[in-house]
């Protein structure tokens, strides 16, 4: 048997074998980022990002001595009483609006029910009932935009529920809308 050749001086090395380089000395960046991150992500979360969470959740306490004088005294007195007195929520139902959903030609349906929440008392219920028409119509030209795609993303019910609010309270005029809930919601 001989021994195996070496290549001339002058001629190319063989593709893939590197004189001289590679081994851990290349791969020493890949190997200090995969061992840093974790510890990096570590050391930001416990001392920067619980921290700063804590500080913005902390809550001034309140004796009920201060409480009664913020009351008697000062704007937010006023404000609470004026809030206390109009801030009977009451609620309207709009039950089983059926729309086609965009993009299926009319082979898939939405249906839906809300509870529209709001302020105002009996001034609210009027106003609901008085521009059911349009509200009804706001309602349903507003989910016949919307694609299944768009149905079924984490966050649709959100972005349909702040949609409406802002459309129901254009109608109404004033912002007596506070939440919409959805008691029904199917796709069929």
């Amino acid at each position: 048997m001989s021994a195996p050749e070496k290549p001339a001086e002058g001629t190319p090395a063989a593709p893939g074998a590197e004189p001289g380089g590679g081994g851990v000395k290349a791969l020493l960046p890949l190997i200090l980022s995969v061992a840093l991150m974790p510890a990096i992500a570590f050391v930001m979360t416990k001392f920067v990002l619980i921290p700063q969470l804590q500080k913005a959740m902390t809550v001034k306490a309140v004796t009920p001595g201060e409480h009664a004088k913020a009351g008697e005294h000062g704007e937010k007195g006023e404000k609470s009483k004026k809030e206390g007195a109009g801030a009977k929520r009451e609620n309207v139902e709009m039950t089983k609006l059926l729309v086609n959903v965009a993009g299926t030609m009319g082979a898939r349906f939405l249906q839906v029910s809300i509870s529209v929440s709001g302020t105002g008392g009996e001034e609210f219920k009027n106003k609901m009932e008085e521009h059911k028409a349009q509200l009804k119509d706001m309602t349903m030209s507003t989910l016949a935009t919307k694609t299944i795609a768009d149905l079924e993303k984490p966050n649709a019910r959100n972005l349909i529920r702040t949609e409406l609010i802002t459309g129901f309270n254009n109608i109404l005029g004033d912002s007596m809308v506070q939440e919409i809930y959805f008691t029904d919601f199917a796709i069929q």
